[in-house]
């Protein structure tokens, strides 16, 4: 497992980052466990979770997953490199959400007690917030950072022009500035290419990027004409219609299927293909890579092991281009 620099920062954390948004309601406890073995054992140090986790769960579910993490990390929370993020909802209340002053640090002090941890690593905004200025956000930021909460900040599911605003205002403010950016790219979404991942790199903003395997898809496990399947994210309580509309359509079942064929003719599989280009692209500083069985991360590490040539470069370019544009709106 290589390590690598997150941004401009001094921190170094490993290429994949574990995913854990399905320990709680898909993946239940033991077998969460056993896939964080299984990451540690493999030389995974970067674990990523939610406040609001686990996916598709409700207001009754939410903060599970940090509750697993923090009780699977006990003796050993120095070894690793924890983010959690602060934005949905976490009660039924108008401040219970959001990236305001108050719910910011409301639910740090909660996610610190849920993680059994004295301070979170990176601490991202899950959305961006219309409501709330940026420089209210940062400041609240700036207070945990001061009081030894979180270590690095950082946004995730935001454009580019928001990210760029983050880093004007933190740099005029004198205070935190987002060190990392947490956005979709696989070989199936990569609008980030544009602007998103080249202002990160110009401004040394580290890329952790989620959805490596397009929840899946990118297995080559789904054939056109099935029904999504029960026990996945594309049938996850209130996730489901998320990721059916991300993922789930015809055209992208038929590339993911001729690609899955093409890299195969070379020796290699469609899950190791497509995470290993993810990894190589220009600006990408980790994957977040999750799994609902241990076998499934065992699998996916096997990423590491191979090279892409140019004909696997290639066919991962053409399955992209191949593919129908859809709305920008469509694409949120």
């Amino acid at each position: 497992m290589r390590s690598v620099r997150l941004g401009r920062t001094g921190l170094n954390v490993s290429e994949i980052c574990l995913g854990t948004m399905t320990f709680g309601l898909q993946t239940e406890r033991d077998e969460a466990f056993a896939i964080m073995d299984v990451a540690e054992a493999g030389g995974i140090d970067f674990i990523d979770v939610a406040d609001v986790y686990p996916v598709g769960g409700t207001l009754e579910t939410v903060g599970r997953t940090e509750e697993i993490v923090g009780d699977w990390m006990a003796g050993k929370r120095d070894r690793f490199v924890v983010a959690t993020k602060v934005y949905n909802p976490m009660g039924p209340g108008p401040n219970d959400k959001g990236n305001a002053r108050r719910h910011v640090i409301e639910a740090c002090d909660a996610s610190l007690r849920r993680l059994k941890t004295e301070w979170i690593d990176l601490y991202y905004i899950h959305r961006w917030d219309t409501e709330t200025p940026i420089d209210e956000t940062l400041g609240a930021f700036d207070d945990l950072r001061l009081a030894g909460k979180i270590r690095y900040a950082g946004c995730s599911n935001i454009a580019a022009w928001q990210m760029m605003k983050s880093l004007w205002t933190a740099d005029r403010n004198d205070t935190v500035r987002f060190d990392a950016v947490q956005p979709r790219y696989n070989l199936l979404y990569r609008a980030i290419e544009a602007e998103l991942l080249p202002a990160a790199r110009e401004f040394g903003v580290g890329a952790v990027v989620f959805n490596p395997l397009a929840a899946g898809v990118l297995t080559g496990k789904y054939k056109r004409g099935e029904a999504p399947r029960e026990g996945t994210r594309f049938q996850l309580g209130n996730a489901a219609a998320l990721y059916q509309q991300r993922y789930w359509q015809d055209e992208q079942l038929d590339v993911v299927e001729r690609l899955s064929a093409d890299v195969a003719s070379r020796g290699k599989t469609l899950t190791h293909v497509a995470l290993r280009w993810v990894l190589d692209q220009p600006g990408v500083t980790a994957a977040i890579v999750g799994a609902s069985r241990a076998e499934q991360l065992r699998d996916s590490l096997g990423a590491l092991e191979i090279e892409l040539d140019d004909d696997d470069r290639r066919a991962c370019d053409q399955a992209w281009y191949a593919l129908p544009r859809r709305r920008p709106e469509e694409e949120r």
